[in-house]
Protein backbone atom coordinates (compact mmCIF):
# COMPACT_ATOMS: atom_id res chain seq x y z
CA UNK A 1 0.00 0.00 0.00
CA UNK A 2 3.32 2.27 1.06
CA UNK A 3 4.74 1.80 -2.70
CA UNK A 4 1.68 2.11 -3.93
CA UNK A 5 0.98 5.65 -2.79
CA UNK A 6 4.13 6.65 -2.85
CA UNK A 7 4.32 5.62 -6.77
CA UNK A 8 1.34 7.87 -6.93
CA UNK A 9 2.05 11.03 -5.40
CA UNK A 10 5.54 10.18 -7.79
CA UNK A 11 2.89 10.79 -10.80
CA UNK A 12 0.68 13.58 -9.58
CA UNK A 13 4.42 15.55 -8.95
CA UNK A 14 5.56 14.40 -12.24
CA UNK A 15 2.34 15.79 -14.14
CA UNK A 16 2.51 19.18 -11.68
CA UNK A 17 6.24 19.60 -12.65
CA UNK A 18 5.48 19.09 -16.53
CA UNK A 19 2.80 21.85 -16.53
CA UNK A 20 5.29 24.03 -14.47
CA UNK A 21 8.21 22.91 -16.69
CA UNK A 22 6.28 23.67 -19.86
CA UNK A 23 4.98 27.32 -18.63
CA UNK A 24 8.39 28.13 -17.48
CA UNK A 25 10.71 26.75 -20.25
CA UNK A 26 7.98 28.77 -22.61
CA UNK A 27 9.45 32.06 -21.06
CA UNK A 28 13.15 31.20 -21.90
CA UNK A 29 12.24 29.66 -25.20
CA UNK A 30 10.59 33.00 -26.33
CA UNK A 31 13.45 35.06 -24.93
CA UNK A 32 16.10 32.86 -26.82
CA UNK A 33 14.34 32.95 -30.49
CA UNK A 34 13.78 36.86 -29.96
CA UNK A 35 16.43 37.79 -31.64
CA UNK A 36 15.16 35.49 -34.74
CA UNK A 37 11.55 36.74 -34.44
CA UNK A 38 11.76 40.01 -34.61
CA UNK A 39 14.57 39.77 -37.57
CA UNK A 40 11.94 38.05 -39.83
CA UNK A 41 8.78 39.43 -38.23
CA UNK A 42 10.22 42.95 -37.34
CA UNK A 43 9.03 45.37 -34.51
CA UNK A 44 12.00 45.23 -32.28
CA UNK A 45 10.86 48.50 -30.66
CA UNK A 46 8.07 46.11 -30.05
CA UNK A 47 9.27 42.88 -28.98
CA UNK A 48 9.00 43.55 -25.30
CA UNK A 49 4.69 43.07 -25.96
CA UNK A 50 5.43 39.38 -27.13
CA UNK A 51 6.49 39.06 -22.81
CA UNK A 52 4.34 42.24 -21.57
CA UNK A 53 1.08 40.57 -23.07
CA UNK A 54 1.59 37.14 -21.63
CA UNK A 55 2.68 38.47 -17.90
CA UNK A 56 -0.61 40.68 -18.31
CA UNK A 57 -2.94 37.84 -18.86
CA UNK A 58 -1.28 35.63 -16.76
CA UNK A 59 -1.22 38.24 -13.62
CA UNK A 60 -5.09 38.70 -14.39
CA UNK A 61 -5.62 35.36 -14.15
CA UNK A 62 -3.69 33.79 -11.20
CA UNK A 63 -5.44 35.35 -8.43
CA UNK A 64 -8.76 34.56 -10.27
CA UNK A 65 -7.86 30.73 -11.05
CA UNK A 66 -5.75 30.38 -7.02
CA UNK A 67 -9.54 31.15 -5.51
CA UNK A 68 -11.85 29.21 -7.94
CA UNK A 69 -8.79 26.15 -6.74
CA UNK A 70 -10.20 27.01 -3.13
CA UNK A 71 -13.65 26.94 -4.26
CA UNK A 72 -14.33 24.55 -6.34
CA UNK A 73 -11.33 22.00 -6.08
CA UNK A 74 -7.70 22.11 -7.29
CA UNK A 75 -7.77 19.81 -10.31
CA UNK A 76 -10.46 20.78 -12.65
CA UNK A 77 -8.88 24.34 -13.12
CA UNK A 78 -5.36 23.35 -13.16
CA UNK A 79 -6.20 21.10 -16.51
CA UNK A 80 -8.34 23.93 -17.89
CA UNK A 81 -4.78 26.10 -17.43
CA UNK A 82 -3.31 23.60 -19.45
CA UNK A 83 -5.63 23.55 -22.58
CA UNK A 84 -5.93 27.60 -23.14
CA UNK A 85 -2.18 27.70 -22.62
CA UNK A 86 -1.69 25.01 -25.24
CA UNK A 87 -4.43 26.70 -27.25
CA UNK A 88 -2.41 29.74 -27.09
CA UNK A 89 0.60 27.58 -27.74
CA UNK A 90 -0.52 26.05 -31.28
CA UNK A 91 -1.79 29.80 -32.36
CA UNK A 92 1.40 31.55 -31.51
CA UNK A 93 3.47 28.80 -34.06
CA UNK A 94 0.65 30.58 -36.78
CA UNK A 95 1.50 34.34 -36.20
CA UNK A 96 2.87 36.08 -38.93
CA UNK A 97 3.60 39.63 -37.21
CA UNK A 98 4.43 40.87 -33.97
CA UNK A 99 1.17 42.37 -32.90
CA UNK A 100 -0.45 38.94 -33.58
CA UNK A 101 1.88 36.79 -31.84
CA UNK A 102 1.39 39.25 -28.79
CA UNK A 103 -2.53 38.88 -28.72
CA UNK A 104 -1.84 34.95 -29.65
CA UNK A 105 0.51 35.19 -26.21
CA UNK A 106 -1.98 36.80 -24.58
CA UNK A 107 -4.15 34.07 -24.61
CA UNK A 108 -1.07 31.86 -23.54
CA UNK A 109 -0.73 33.77 -20.72
CA UNK A 110 -4.70 33.06 -19.59
CA UNK A 111 -3.22 29.18 -19.23
CA UNK A 112 -0.09 30.30 -17.48
CA UNK A 113 -1.81 32.14 -14.99
CA UNK A 114 -3.53 28.63 -13.25
CA UNK A 115 -0.30 26.90 -13.30
CA UNK A 116 1.96 27.80 -11.04
CA UNK A 117 -0.26 28.66 -7.79
CA UNK A 118 -2.29 25.87 -8.73
CA UNK A 119 0.68 23.43 -8.80
CA UNK A 120 2.04 25.28 -5.23
CA UNK A 121 -1.22 24.66 -4.11
CA UNK A 122 -1.50 21.21 -4.61
CA UNK A 123 2.20 20.56 -3.59
CA UNK A 124 0.77 21.72 -0.12
CA UNK A 125 -2.38 19.82 0.08
CA UNK A 126 -0.78 16.41 -0.77
CA UNK A 127 2.35 16.71 1.54
CA UNK A 128 2.83 16.67 5.15
CA UNK A 129 4.61 20.51 6.47
CA UNK A 130 8.48 18.54 7.21
CA UNK A 131 8.13 17.88 3.15
CA UNK A 132 7.45 21.03 2.05
CA UNK A 133 10.85 22.26 2.21
CA UNK A 134 11.94 19.41 -0.09
CA UNK A 135 9.15 19.93 -2.48
CA UNK A 136 9.15 23.76 -2.79
CA UNK A 137 12.75 22.96 -3.69
CA UNK A 138 12.37 20.77 -5.81
CA UNK A 139 9.71 22.81 -7.59
CA UNK A 140 12.25 25.52 -7.56
CA UNK A 141 14.72 23.63 -9.27
CA UNK A 142 12.53 22.42 -12.02
CA UNK A 143 12.10 25.88 -12.71
CA UNK A 144 15.30 26.50 -13.18
CA UNK A 145 16.21 23.45 -14.98
CA UNK A 146 13.47 24.52 -17.88
CA UNK A 147 14.88 27.90 -17.63
CA UNK A 148 18.16 25.43 -18.91
CA UNK A 149 16.41 23.51 -21.47
CA UNK A 150 14.47 26.01 -23.03
CA UNK A 151 17.24 27.77 -24.08
CA UNK A 152 19.10 24.65 -25.79
CA UNK A 153 15.74 23.56 -27.15
CA UNK A 154 14.37 26.65 -28.39
CA UNK A 155 18.02 27.69 -30.11
CA UNK A 156 18.06 24.41 -31.40
CA UNK A 157 14.21 23.99 -32.81
CA UNK A 158 14.84 27.49 -34.00
CA UNK A 159 17.73 26.84 -36.28
CA UNK A 160 17.07 23.75 -36.84
CA UNK A 161 13.24 23.79 -37.65
CA UNK A 162 11.80 27.40 -37.58
CA UNK A 163 10.79 29.70 -34.73
CA UNK A 164 7.55 28.71 -34.87
CA UNK A 165 7.87 25.06 -33.71
CA UNK A 166 9.07 26.72 -30.18
CA UNK A 167 5.44 26.71 -29.19
CA UNK A 168 4.56 23.82 -30.98
CA UNK A 169 6.52 21.60 -28.67
CA UNK A 170 4.17 22.43 -25.64
CA UNK A 171 1.45 20.33 -27.06
CA UNK A 172 2.49 16.94 -26.18
CA UNK A 173 4.33 17.91 -22.76
CA UNK A 174 0.86 19.65 -21.70
CA UNK A 175 -1.31 16.38 -22.61
CA UNK A 176 0.56 14.08 -20.73
CA UNK A 177 0.52 16.73 -18.02
CA UNK A 178 -3.43 16.17 -18.20
CA UNK A 179 -3.46 12.40 -18.27
CA UNK A 180 -1.63 12.33 -15.30
CA UNK A 181 -3.48 14.83 -13.33
CA UNK A 182 -6.75 13.31 -14.39
CA UNK A 183 -5.56 10.08 -13.50
CA UNK A 184 -4.32 10.28 -10.06
CA UNK A 185 -5.03 13.08 -8.22
CA UNK A 186 -7.53 12.62 -6.01
CA UNK A 187 -8.50 16.33 -4.46
CA UNK A 188 -9.90 16.75 -0.82
CA UNK A 189 -13.49 17.61 -1.04
CA UNK A 190 -12.66 20.31 1.28
CA UNK A 191 -13.28 23.75 0.33
CA UNK A 192 -13.95 27.15 0.99
CA UNK A 193 -16.47 29.49 -0.96
CA UNK A 194 -15.46 32.65 -2.41
CA UNK A 195 -16.97 35.11 -4.75
CA UNK A 196 -14.53 36.20 -7.62
CA UNK A 197 -13.43 40.02 -8.06
CA UNK A 198 -14.46 40.77 -11.43
CA UNK A 199 -14.51 43.94 -11.09
CA UNK A 200 -11.17 43.97 -9.51
CA UNK A 201 -9.51 41.88 -12.45
CA UNK A 202 -10.58 43.70 -15.10
CA UNK A 203 -9.84 47.56 -13.23
CA UNK A 204 -6.37 46.30 -13.02
CA UNK A 205 -5.85 44.92 -16.49
CA UNK A 206 -7.36 48.21 -17.94
CA UNK A 207 -5.11 50.27 -16.08
CA UNK A 208 -1.75 47.87 -17.40
CA UNK A 209 -2.51 47.81 -20.73
CA UNK A 210 -3.04 51.95 -20.42
CA UNK A 211 0.32 52.20 -19.03
CA UNK A 212 1.79 49.67 -21.89
CA UNK A 213 0.29 51.82 -24.25
CA UNK A 214 1.65 55.23 -22.75
CA UNK A 215 5.12 54.14 -22.29
CA UNK A 216 4.88 52.30 -25.93
CA UNK A 217 3.95 54.99 -27.89
CA UNK A 218 5.02 57.78 -25.56
CA UNK A 219 8.29 59.64 -27.43
CA UNK A 220 7.49 57.61 -30.97
CA UNK A 221 4.39 57.65 -32.33
CA UNK A 222 2.59 59.94 -30.26
CA UNK A 223 5.01 63.30 -28.30
CA UNK A 224 5.06 62.79 -24.36
CA UNK A 225 2.87 65.86 -23.89
CA UNK A 226 0.07 64.81 -26.54
CA UNK A 227 -3.53 64.29 -25.48
CA UNK A 228 -3.26 60.92 -26.76
CA UNK A 229 -0.49 59.85 -24.30
CA UNK A 230 -2.45 62.29 -21.64
CA UNK A 231 -5.29 60.45 -21.89
CA UNK A 232 -3.83 56.72 -21.77
CA UNK A 233 -1.66 58.17 -18.04
CA UNK A 234 -4.87 59.89 -16.82
CA UNK A 235 -6.73 56.28 -17.66
CA UNK A 236 -4.08 54.29 -16.08
CA UNK A 237 -4.37 56.00 -12.79
CA UNK A 238 -8.42 56.57 -12.54
CA UNK A 239 -8.71 52.52 -13.00
CA UNK A 240 -5.66 52.26 -10.55
CA UNK A 241 -7.65 54.53 -7.95
CA UNK A 242 -11.17 52.07 -9.11
CA UNK A 243 -9.10 48.73 -8.39
CA UNK A 244 -7.79 49.95 -4.79
CA UNK A 245 -11.34 50.92 -4.04
CA UNK A 246 -12.95 47.83 -5.25
CA UNK A 247 -9.88 46.10 -3.42
CA UNK A 248 -11.54 47.57 -0.43
CA UNK A 249 -14.76 47.32 -0.50
CA UNK A 250 -15.88 43.40 -2.39
CA UNK A 251 -15.77 40.68 0.16
CA UNK A 252 -13.27 38.24 -1.46
CA UNK A 253 -10.26 40.88 -3.04
CA UNK A 254 -7.94 40.11 -5.68
CA UNK A 255 -5.53 41.29 -2.82
CA UNK A 256 -6.79 40.44 0.42
CA UNK A 257 -5.54 43.57 2.74
CA UNK A 258 -5.89 41.15 5.61
CA UNK A 259 -3.04 38.95 4.42
CA UNK A 260 -0.66 42.55 4.85
CA UNK A 261 -1.00 42.64 8.48
CA UNK A 262 1.25 39.50 9.07
CA UNK A 263 4.50 40.82 7.91
CA UNK A 264 6.27 37.75 6.59
CA UNK A 265 3.64 37.58 3.88
CA UNK A 266 3.66 41.28 3.21
CA UNK A 267 7.86 41.31 3.22
CA UNK A 268 7.76 38.48 0.91
CA UNK A 269 5.13 39.93 -1.61
CA UNK A 270 7.56 42.86 -1.85
CA UNK A 271 10.63 40.36 -2.32
CA UNK A 272 8.89 38.88 -4.77
CA UNK A 273 8.74 42.20 -6.90
CA UNK A 274 12.21 43.42 -6.33
CA UNK A 275 13.41 39.92 -7.46
CA UNK A 276 10.73 39.17 -10.01
CA UNK A 277 12.04 42.42 -11.82
CA UNK A 278 15.95 41.52 -11.38
CA UNK A 279 15.31 38.03 -13.35
CA UNK A 280 12.74 39.21 -16.24
CA UNK A 281 15.28 41.99 -17.17
CA UNK A 282 18.69 40.27 -18.60
CA UNK A 283 16.41 36.97 -19.19
CA UNK A 284 14.56 39.09 -21.99
CA UNK A 285 17.68 41.56 -22.72
CA UNK A 286 21.02 39.41 -22.58
CA UNK A 287 19.86 36.81 -25.77
CA UNK A 288 19.12 40.33 -27.77
CA UNK A 289 22.65 41.97 -26.19
CA UNK A 290 24.57 38.54 -27.76
CA UNK A 291 22.75 38.05 -31.07
CA UNK A 292 22.80 42.14 -31.47
CA UNK A 293 26.11 42.60 -29.98
CA UNK A 294 28.11 39.49 -30.45
CA UNK A 295 26.60 38.84 -33.83
CA UNK A 296 25.80 35.23 -33.04
CA UNK A 297 22.84 33.44 -33.35
CA UNK A 298 20.24 31.88 -31.91
CA UNK A 299 22.38 28.43 -30.42
CA UNK A 300 24.46 31.73 -29.28
CA UNK A 301 21.48 33.25 -27.75
CA UNK A 302 20.42 30.47 -26.20
CA UNK A 303 23.92 28.56 -24.65
CA UNK A 304 24.81 32.00 -22.96
CA UNK A 305 21.63 32.04 -21.18
CA UNK A 306 23.07 28.68 -19.32
CA UNK A 307 25.53 30.38 -16.55
CA UNK A 308 22.81 32.79 -15.13
CA UNK A 309 20.08 29.72 -15.50
CA UNK A 310 22.61 26.61 -13.81
CA UNK A 311 22.87 29.33 -10.62
CA UNK A 312 19.61 30.09 -10.30
CA UNK A 313 18.61 26.08 -10.56
CA UNK A 314 21.73 25.55 -7.93
CA UNK A 315 20.64 28.19 -5.28
CA UNK A 316 17.04 27.34 -5.72
CA UNK A 317 17.59 23.49 -4.32
CA UNK A 318 20.07 25.18 -1.89
CA UNK A 319 17.66 27.72 -0.44
CA UNK A 320 14.88 25.30 -0.24
CA UNK A 321 16.67 22.60 1.07
CA UNK A 322 18.22 24.92 3.95
CA UNK A 323 14.74 26.55 4.75
CA UNK A 324 14.16 24.34 7.83
CA UNK A 325 17.90 24.94 9.46
CA UNK A 326 17.98 28.66 8.78
CA UNK A 327 15.72 31.34 9.21
CA UNK A 328 14.38 33.13 5.80
CA UNK A 329 16.01 36.27 5.81
CA UNK A 330 19.51 34.82 6.78
CA UNK A 331 18.63 32.68 3.29
CA UNK A 332 17.84 35.83 1.20
CA UNK A 333 20.50 38.10 2.48
CA UNK A 334 22.87 35.57 1.04
CA UNK A 335 20.93 35.83 -1.91
CA UNK A 336 21.93 39.66 -2.16
CA UNK A 337 25.42 39.62 -2.13
CA UNK A 338 25.49 37.63 -5.12
CA UNK A 339 22.45 39.52 -6.60
CA UNK A 340 23.52 43.06 -6.27
CA UNK A 341 27.38 42.85 -7.93
CA UNK A 342 25.83 40.70 -10.86
CA UNK A 343 23.54 43.52 -11.78
CA UNK A 344 25.87 45.91 -11.47
CA UNK A 345 28.32 43.89 -13.70
CA UNK A 346 26.05 43.70 -16.05
CA UNK A 347 25.54 46.77 -16.01
CA UNK A 348 29.36 47.34 -17.56
CA UNK A 349 29.04 45.31 -21.14
CA UNK A 350 30.03 46.66 -23.83
CA UNK A 351 31.26 45.73 -27.10
CA UNK A 352 34.73 44.39 -26.07
CA UNK A 353 33.48 42.24 -22.69
CA UNK A 354 34.62 39.19 -22.85
CA UNK A 355 31.96 36.28 -22.68
CA UNK A 356 33.89 34.66 -20.00
CA UNK A 357 33.07 38.03 -18.02
CA UNK A 358 29.55 38.09 -19.05
CA UNK A 359 29.56 33.89 -18.00
CA UNK A 360 30.56 35.55 -14.48
CA UNK A 361 27.95 38.28 -14.41
CA UNK A 362 25.11 35.64 -15.04
CA UNK A 363 26.27 33.06 -12.90
CA UNK A 364 26.58 35.94 -10.07
CA UNK A 365 22.70 37.09 -11.06
CA UNK A 366 21.73 33.76 -11.43
CA UNK A 367 22.87 32.46 -7.64
CA UNK A 368 21.02 35.69 -6.60
CA UNK A 369 17.95 35.32 -8.05
CA UNK A 370 17.14 31.39 -7.42
CA UNK A 371 16.91 31.77 -3.99
CA UNK A 372 13.49 33.52 -4.38
CA UNK A 373 11.72 31.09 -6.50
CA UNK A 374 12.11 28.78 -2.86
CA UNK A 375 12.41 30.80 -0.33
CA UNK A 376 10.20 33.43 -0.85
CA UNK A 377 7.42 31.26 -1.79
CA UNK A 378 7.69 28.93 1.19
CA UNK A 379 8.10 32.08 3.54
CA UNK A 380 4.83 33.86 2.19
CA UNK A 381 2.57 30.67 3.39
CA UNK A 382 4.32 30.09 6.76
CA UNK A 383 1.15 31.82 9.02
CA UNK A 384 -1.42 30.19 6.62
CA UNK A 385 -4.01 27.50 6.71
CA UNK A 386 -3.97 24.67 4.19
CA UNK A 387 -7.36 26.10 2.63
CA UNK A 388 -5.20 29.28 2.07
CA UNK A 389 -2.73 28.11 0.29
CA UNK A 390 -4.18 28.59 -3.36
CA UNK A 391 -5.34 32.31 -2.45
CA UNK A 392 -1.99 33.20 -0.66
CA UNK A 393 -0.04 31.23 -3.27
CA UNK A 394 -1.75 33.02 -6.36
CA UNK A 395 -1.88 37.00 -5.00
CA UNK A 396 2.49 36.69 -4.63
CA UNK A 397 2.35 35.19 -8.25
CA UNK A 398 0.19 37.63 -8.72
CA UNK A 399 1.67 40.90 -7.67
CA UNK A 400 5.28 39.34 -8.90
CA UNK A 401 3.41 39.19 -12.06
CA UNK A 402 2.42 42.77 -11.49
CA UNK A 403 6.03 43.48 -10.84
CA UNK A 404 7.37 41.70 -13.67
CA UNK A 405 4.93 43.43 -15.99
CA UNK A 406 5.50 46.89 -15.08
CA UNK A 407 9.18 46.43 -14.86
CA UNK A 408 9.27 45.11 -18.27
CA UNK A 409 7.86 47.77 -19.85
CA UNK A 410 9.62 50.66 -17.87
CA UNK A 411 13.32 49.05 -18.74
CA UNK A 412 11.86 48.32 -22.40
CA UNK A 413 10.77 51.54 -22.40
CA UNK A 414 14.08 52.89 -21.19
CA UNK A 415 16.40 50.70 -23.81
CA UNK A 416 13.78 51.11 -26.90
CA UNK A 417 14.61 55.12 -26.38
CA UNK A 418 18.17 54.81 -25.75
CA UNK A 419 18.58 52.78 -28.58
CA UNK A 420 16.47 55.05 -31.17
CA UNK A 421 17.76 58.30 -29.63
CA UNK A 422 20.96 57.12 -29.85
CA UNK A 423 20.51 55.87 -33.82
CA UNK A 424 18.81 59.67 -34.32
CA UNK A 425 22.21 61.34 -33.82
CA UNK A 426 23.58 58.88 -36.44
CA UNK A 427 20.58 58.97 -38.76
CA UNK A 428 22.23 61.16 -41.51
CA UNK A 429 25.38 58.61 -41.94
CA UNK A 430 22.88 55.20 -41.34
CA UNK A 431 20.83 56.37 -44.66
CA UNK A 432 23.94 57.72 -46.56
CA UNK A 433 25.02 54.52 -46.22
CA UNK A 434 22.07 52.58 -47.16
CA UNK A 435 22.40 50.42 -50.30
CA UNK A 436 22.02 46.93 -51.64
CA UNK A 437 18.07 47.10 -50.21
CA UNK A 438 19.20 47.02 -46.62
CA UNK A 439 17.80 49.79 -44.37
CA UNK A 440 19.97 50.33 -41.38
CA UNK A 441 18.29 53.21 -39.53
CA UNK A 442 16.19 49.68 -38.74
CA UNK A 443 17.80 47.93 -35.88
CA UNK A 444 16.25 44.57 -36.37
CA UNK A 445 19.10 44.22 -38.74
CA UNK A 446 21.69 43.58 -36.27
CA UNK A 447 19.78 40.63 -35.52
CA UNK A 448 20.59 38.82 -38.73
CA UNK A 449 23.51 37.60 -39.68
CA UNK A 450 22.24 37.73 -43.30
CA UNK A 451 21.63 41.46 -42.99
CA UNK A 452 24.87 41.93 -40.72
CA UNK A 453 26.93 41.41 -43.53
CA UNK A 454 25.71 43.66 -46.11
CA UNK A 455 26.36 46.53 -43.33
CA UNK A 456 29.56 48.25 -43.93
CA UNK A 457 31.81 47.75 -41.14
CA UNK A 458 32.06 51.69 -39.91
CA UNK A 459 28.24 51.60 -39.67
CA UNK A 460 27.69 48.06 -38.38
CA UNK A 461 30.62 49.55 -35.33
CA UNK A 462 28.55 52.09 -34.59
CA UNK A 463 24.98 50.51 -34.71
CA UNK A 464 26.23 47.67 -32.14
CA UNK A 465 27.62 50.68 -29.80
CA UNK A 466 24.48 52.11 -29.81
CA UNK A 467 22.17 48.93 -28.82
CA UNK A 468 25.55 47.44 -26.42
CA UNK A 469 25.31 51.14 -24.50
CA UNK A 470 21.40 50.90 -24.57
CA UNK A 471 21.27 47.47 -22.94
CA UNK A 472 24.08 48.11 -20.43
CA UNK A 473 22.74 50.64 -19.60
CA UNK A 474 19.47 49.55 -18.78
CA UNK A 475 20.93 46.50 -16.91
CA UNK A 476 22.06 49.08 -13.99
CA UNK A 477 18.90 50.37 -13.64
CA UNK A 478 17.97 47.22 -12.46
CA UNK A 479 20.13 47.78 -9.28
CA UNK A 480 17.04 50.12 -8.12
CA UNK A 481 14.69 47.01 -7.49
CA UNK A 482 17.77 44.84 -5.93
CA UNK A 483 18.63 47.64 -3.26
CA UNK A 484 15.29 47.34 -2.56
CA UNK A 485 15.14 43.57 -2.27
CA UNK A 486 18.30 44.22 0.02
CA UNK A 487 16.16 46.56 2.54
CA UNK A 488 13.40 44.89 2.50
CA UNK A 489 14.92 41.43 3.65
CA UNK A 490 15.83 42.72 7.03
CA UNK A 491 11.89 43.09 7.65
CA UNK A 492 11.53 39.24 7.43
CA UNK A 493 12.08 38.82 10.84
CA UNK A 494 13.49 35.66 12.37
CA UNK A 495 11.42 33.20 10.96
CA UNK A 496 11.92 29.49 9.68
CA UNK A 497 10.05 26.44 7.98
CA UNK A 498 8.49 24.98 11.30
CA UNK A 499 9.36 20.91 11.21
CA UNK A 500 6.39 19.40 12.65
CA UNK A 501 2.93 20.64 12.60
CA UNK A 502 -0.02 18.54 13.06
CA UNK A 503 -1.93 17.84 9.49
CA UNK A 504 -4.85 19.22 8.27
CA UNK A 505 -7.82 17.27 7.30
CA UNK A 506 -7.56 18.33 3.92
CA UNK A 507 -3.83 16.50 3.94
CA UNK A 508 -5.70 13.42 5.94
CA UNK A 509 -7.80 13.37 3.22
CA UNK A 510 -5.82 14.21 0.21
Amino acid sequence: MKHSNNRKFGLIVTGLLLGIFMSAMDQTIVATAMGTIVSELGGLDKFVWVTSAYLVTEMAGMPIFGKLSDMYGRKRFFIAGIIFFLVGSILCGTATGIVQLSIYRAIQGIGGGALMPIAFAIVFDVFPPEKRGKMGGIFGAVFGVSSIVGPLLGSFITETWSWHWIFYINVPIGLVAILLIARYYKESQLHQRQKIDWWGALSLVISVVCLMFGLELGGKAYAWDSATILSLFVAFAVFFIVFIVVETKVEAPIISFKMFKKRLFAVSTLLSVFYGAAFVIPIVFIPIFVQGVYGGGATNSGLILLPMLLGNVASSMVGGALAQKFSYRSLMFISCLFLLPGLYLLGTLNMDTPRSLLTLYMILTGLGVGFSFSVVSIAAIHHFEPQQFGSVNSTVSFIREFGMTISLVIYGTIQSHLMVNGLTEKVALIRSKAFSGVDFSEPRVLLSKELRAHIPSPVLHQMTDILSTSLATTFLWTLIPGGLALVTVFFMGKEKMRRFEKPSPSEKNA
